[in-house]
């Protein structure tokens, strides 16, 4: 029995690194071996060794940090407004009414991505990591581009409504002076008609007393030609003197 508690000492001191002795006020006990009873004597007895629990070693799990949202906070207003004087702007993007920037303060290594509405702040967050501020200003210009999507709507109908105004003036304008042009032919057409008619009536009447006239004219010729006939008649025929 001796010879094996013995054996047993030797083992544990030559036991590997990863093992360790771990001794405590109680009596902590490896259970005793099954022991043949065959191979000692049964008069052998000896005070009992105290022995020791071996357990092996294993690296504690230590949670790693998270990256992103616990990069970010929000920063107070009245914060960043006394730290404004002394900010960086790195980007900046701009929308209609809304407005991104990517700031930068020096003096405590922060950066700042800031969120405005009218020129005003809306919202701020701030990191001590320029990727997580970056993910935060890259956000805001995402969320700006949003809601001016409606702004540019709005403008390009507004343009549209304007343009469609104009070109419907410059048409009824130009209806209006094609109706003036048609109205003024029109009656242009109507004094040339009149007139054309007038001088129809006149023509005829013309022609009425040219024809009254050729006709009293032949009478008259016929006349005198007769008088002139008759007067010849009664001149005496006197010979021609050589």
């Amino acid at each position: 029995m001796k010879s094996l508690l013995s054996r047993r000492g030797s083992l544990l001191d030559n036991a590997p690194s990863f093992l360790v002795r771990q001794k405590s006020n109680g009596a902590d006990h490896f259970p005793a071996p099954d022991i043949n009873t065959d191979d000692e004597p049964d008069d052998a007895s000896g005070p009992a060794q105290p022995s020791t629990r071996v357990t092996p070693l294993r690296p504690a799990s230590v949670p790693a940090p998270q990256p992103g949202k616990a990069a970010l906070q929000a920063a107070q207003l009245a914060e960043w407004l006394v730290e404004q004087g002394s900010l960086t702007t790195f980007r900046t993007f701009r929308s209609f009414a809304y407005s991104a920037s990517l700031l930068f303060y020096p003096r405590e290594l922060t950066y700042y991505a800031v969120l405005y509405n009218q020129d005003a702040v809306w919202r701020v967050l701030k990191s001590g990591d320029l990727g997580a501020a970056e993910s935060a200003f890259r956000h805001f210009v995402e969320h700006t581009m949003r809601l001016a999507d409606a702004e540019m709507r709005r403008a390009h109908l507004e343009a549209q409504n304007e343009q469609f105004s104009r070109l419907i003036a410059e048409s009824e304008a130009q209806i209006e002076r094609v109706r003036v042009d048609v109205q003024s032919g029109s009656q242009h057409d109507q004094e040339v008609a009149l007139r054309q008619q007038e001088i129809r009536k006149e023509l005829a009447q013309l022609e009425g007393k040219r024809v009254a006239a050729q006709s009293q004219l032949n009478k008259l010729q016929r006349q005198l030609h007769q008088l002139n006939t008759a007067v010849n008649e009664n001149v005496p025929h006197l010979p021609t003197v050589r």
